[in-house]
This record gives structure tokens, sequence and C-alpha cells, in this order.
């Protein structure tokens, strides 16, 4: 299977993790045109699912390094596959939190409250959990980062939306989304062997097989979420799976493509984890609200007519993010 070898790559993919996890946003601003996103949930849980499974058979199965795919689902030790199960259904309850805050306060306004409070909070869980690289460095890289999320805030109640419920409910969902986030990464690291993907321990997961049985804990645990939603929803009238399955394929396309987004990010976080540290891992992909932010900011004009203090608040939220991150990756190499 694929693996990386050292901490400069590793870097690079977090990075990458880091569009990705800032850009699928986009792919439910596009269907919100004409599709529910408690409807383009479904479409993104399924791609996500078909990600995993395309990624294990490929990139998990060739090469001499690991175990192949299938030989490592069969090996995995119970306690291994509850884990990976366990964070798929915290995550996947903390999504649907935040795509229900995307569409209510925007991606300028949820990912920077919702995600980039899971940062800081996830950071502390998973370090605890699997401590590597220098602490003081790391947590004063996730320090800036929440002073990024305080202005960003700040700026979000100075616009001339403020007074809108709609943002309101959006900025409290999104906190309540940032906390539960905060908490899967750490199980989905428990079920791997972070020590050596090339010979995992017996029971343990490579990233390909965590990721796919992770993905299995999304699906599964949709049924009860994304249905609850759907039924009770946070606005509008309630949507039910008719309306799923009358849509039209290219509909149904954009929300896979969001999942499969997620997922590549997701799938190269698992793999950096090896050489970065889970903590520095989950953290700088974590920084996805900036890419999110400049999105909300340049793409969908969710700030467009803010004043002058505004304009500076968002400002200094990007200086603020840049500088926390580079911390956070200048951690992992002291």
């Amino acid at each position: 299977m694929f693996i990386i070898n050292s901490y400069a790559l590793a870097v690079v993919l977090c990075v990458v993790t880091m569009l990705c996890w800032g850009s699928w946003g986009n792919t439910q601003k596009l269907a919100a045109k004409s599709w529910r996103y408690e409807l383009f949930y479904w479409d993104y849980v399924i791609g996500i699912v078909l990600f995993s499974l395309l990624m294990g058979f490929t990139l998990g199965s060739h090469g001499d390094a690991g175990r192949p795919f299938v030989s490592d689902l069969q090996q995995l030790a119970p306690a291994a596959v509850w884990s990976a199960l366990l964070g798929g259904i915290i995550f996947n309850a903390s999504n649907i939190l935040l795509s229900t805050s995307i569409s209510l306060a925007g991606m300028s306004v949820a990912f920077p409250i919702g995600v980039g409070l899971a940062l800081v909070l996830g950071v502390f869980n998973t370090y605890l959990f699997a401590p590597k690289g220098n602490p003081v460095m790391l947590f004063a890289g996730v320090a800036l980062v929440v002073l990024a999320i305080i202005f960003n805030g700040i700026a979000s109640s100075k616009t001339q939306q403020s007074a809108d419920n709609h943002l309101k409910k959006g900025i409290t969902v999104a906190v309540v989304a940032g906390v539960l986030m905060s908490l899967f990464y750490r199980f989905v690291a428990a079920a791997m062997d972070l020590s050596d993907f090339v010979h995992p321990a017996e029971g343990k997961a490579t990233p390909y097989t965590a990721f796919f049985v992770f993905a299995m804990g999304i699906f599964l645990s949709n049924f009860v979420f994304n249905t609850y939603v759907m039924r009770r929803p946070f606005v509008g009238q309630p949507v039910g799976y008719r309306q799923y399955f009358r849509s039209s394929l290219p509909t149904h396309c954009v929300g896979i493509l969001g999942g499969c987004i997620w997922g590549l990010g997701t799938l190269l976080s698992y793999i950096s984890a090896g050489k970065a540290g889970a903590a520095i891992s989950y953290a700088l992909g974590q920084g996805a609200p900036m890419v999110a932010a400049l999105w909300g900011v340049f793409v969908w004009k969710e700030f467009k007519g803010c004043n002058r203090q505004v304009a500076g608040l968002l400002a200094l939220m990007f200086v603020l993010f840049i500088a926390g991150l580079s911390l956070i990756v200048l951690s992992g190499g002291s």
C-alpha cells in the first residue's frame, strides 16, 4: 500500500487535507440552489463510502509495504473495529450539524467557528492520546487559531445580518458541531498502529482500512441522524426519501463529489499521522476554516458590502490562522 516516509511529505499531504476539508462545502452551496441540505447530505455520505472502497482496493492494496486492504480487514480486532466505527458515528453527528450551520450562516461563519473550535479541542484531546511534537509550539499555534476564531465571530456580529435569527441559530449550531467534531479523530487513531504502518501490529488497522470502517460508521449512523433531521429540520418543512429519489443524476453527483473531496482529505490525514503524529496531522487538516472563509468571502460574497472595520477583522483572522498553522507545522519538525 502507499505509505509516506518523510515528515515534509506528511506536511504537504496535511495541507492538501486542509484544502479538501475547507472546500467540500462548496458542493453544498452549489446544490442548495435546488436541493435541501438534508438530501444533499445523503449523497455526500455515499461519496465518502465509495471513495473509501476505491482507495482501499487501489492505493491500499498495491505495493510491498503494509497489509493489503482485504487481508487487513479480515484480521482486525473487534476493539479496533468499534473504535473506528465510533469515530464515524461521532463525526457524522457533528458534520450534520455543521452542514446545518452552513445552510443557516454560510461557509465563512460556520467553518471558522465550528471547525476552528474542533481544532482547538481536538488537538488537546488527540495530543493527550498520542503525544508527538513540541507541545509549546503546538499549543501556541492553537492559541493563535483561537484568536482567529474570535475575530471571525466579531466580524460576523458586525455585519448587517447580525440581527437575523438564522445567523444566530447557525452560530449556536456551529459551536455544538465543533465540540462534537473535536472528539472523533482520536477514536480512529486508536484503531491504527501509528508507530508502524509498514508492519502494523496484529489486530490494528492500516489507514485505508481504518478509513473504510470509519466511513461505514458514518453511513450506518446516517439512517438515524439524518432521518431525524429530515423529519424535524432546523429550518423549513420536513423532507422525505421520495424527494431524494426523484432528483436528477447531476444533482446527486454534486453531493457525491463533495463526499469524495472530503474523503480524500481524510485519508491523507490518516496516512500522514504516522510521520507527523495524530495531533499535528489533525491540527493542520483542521486549518480548513481559513480555506472555507476564503471561499465564503471571495467566491460566495458572504460579507459583501461590509465596512472597513469588518474587512480589517477578516484580514486579521487570516493572518492569525496562517501564523497559527505555521507554528503547528514547526512543532513537528523541532
